[in-house]
């Protein structure tokens, strides 16, 4: 796909890997609605970014919301080009000692929001006649365990498994699905489960990066399932 004048949607984009997916995809021509909850940083990108970003503040676990913004947004004359499913909650800890609540915000982030916003924007991806590609960021905790993760590693299994089906649906009306599975990135996101980002760790650009390259890959050859992982894992403090 040529990215110029195209149009993407990126989930959790205020900040992490979603923000520099969609600075990428700027720096590459194309426009980005970003949707995040966290309006104040949404603000912030858009001053960094500029008017090619599009902020949008939604909980993409409010179906309503999702059905209302996208009809209020799209229609089939104006379809975008790319969903990059990027939201996700993660909590972590002993299976007995989580707290209920932390276990139904994953599920309603990770595999409700995905279902949702999915839903509504492959019914419009449909109808166009130049092609179209969803990626789902999965993990590599999708298709291996981890200790005091159950949970979570749940949510991510669920949304490998989403994607391999959504493929072998969406392929024949030239719709992409990819599942993309970083390891660990160098972001805050697993301070929870006590273990601290590092330089080690993936860097969010170069994930951005590799996504983007996937996105521009020729029209009939569709990367369905791809895993990054650090070739050295270690703290280089330790």
């Amino acid at each position: 796909m040529n990215l110029e004048n195209k149009t993407a949607i990126v989930t959790g984009a205020s900040g992490g890997l979603g923000a520099a997916i969609s600075s990428t995809l700027i720096q590459n021509g194309t426009k980005v609605f970003g949707l995040a909850r966290n309006t104040q940083a949404l603000s912030s990108l858009q001053n960094k970014l500029g008017s090619q970003f599009i902020p949008v503040s939604l909980d993409i676990s409010d179906f309503e919301a999702v059905k209302n913004w996208v009809n209020q947004t799209f229609s089939e004359n104006k379809v975008p080009d790319i969903l990059i499913n990027n939201a996700g909650a993660g909590s972590f800890g002993k299976i007995d000692e989580m707290p209920s609540e932390e276990w139904h915000a994953m599920i309603n982030t990770n595999l409700n929001g995905m279902y949702y916003i999915t839903s509504q924007i492959a019914s419009l991806m449909k109808k166009k006649k130049e092609g179209a590609h969803i990626v789902n960021i999965g993990s590599i905790l999708g298709s291996m365990g981890r200790a005091e993760s159950a949970a979570y590693c749940a949510t991510k299994y669920g949304v490998q498994g989403f994607s391999d089906a959504l493929f072998k649906e969406l392929r024949f009306f030239n719709i992409k699905v990819t599942c993309f599975n970083p390891g660990s990135i160098d972001t805050h996101f697993f301070e929870s489960s006590g273990i601290a980002a590092h330089s080690n760790m993936l860097h969010p650009q170069d994930l951005a990066n590799t996504l983007v390259h996937i996105l521009q890959t020729p029209d009939n050859m569709l990367i369905s399932d791809i895993t990054l992982r650090p070739l050295n894992p270690k703290n280089p403090e330790n």
